[in-house]
């Protein structure tokens, strides 16, 4: 009998290792943003939750227009975080020294987080950067920007967002 369990056990360890991996779900405007939370590369806790817009980017120090976005989303987190603004940058496929060395290079003044291929996958799978998700106070995403595309592609939806979400 236990020869028995054990050959069952083994037949189903083998078939969920061959099972075919879960595909990301396409995320659209108006869905729910799917809600992680993570250190920052500061050691920092980063928790996306409701109640702000946030401008989540995903980005790679390889990636000359990711490069490029950095400077305006810190202007854009300096002009509206007292408004409950905040961007955050998940770096994706870059280790966490590749990662600060550009952050010496680069001001940011939000917080930075490492990405993967589990936290890619929850958004719909990184395909592609950058890419930026714009999520609104209450939680939905409200607009995604993703290729190459102009540093202030999302200017009139952020302050669209803000002005929607109230006082900050």
């Amino acid at each position: 009998m236990s020869r028995v369990c054990v050959a069952a056990l083994a037949l189903l360890l083998a078939l969920a290792a061959n099972a075919p991996a879960k595909s990301p779900v396409k995320l659209r405007p108006g869905d729910l943003a799917p809600q992680f939370s993570r250190s920052d590369l500061q050691g920092r806790p980063f928790d996306l939750r409701r109640g702000k817009v946030v401008l989540i980017d995903f980005w790679a120090s390889w990636c000359a227009p990711c490069i490029l976005a950095i400077p305006h989303l810190s202007q854009l987190q300096e002009k509206y975080r007292a408004r409950g603004f905040q961007v955050v940058g998940l770096s994706m496929a870059d280790s966490a020294d590749t990662t600060r060395e550009t952050m010496q290079k680069i001001r940011f003044n939000y917080p930075v987080l490492l990405g993967d291929a589990k936290l890619g996958n929850l958004y719909g799978g990184v395909l592609g950067l950058p890419l930026q998700i714009l999520v609104g106070a209450d939680g939905k995403i409200l607009a995604i920007r993703s290729g190459e595309f102009p540093p202030n592609a999302l200017d009139k939806e952020i302050a669209a967002a803000l002005k929607k979400a109230g006082p900050g």
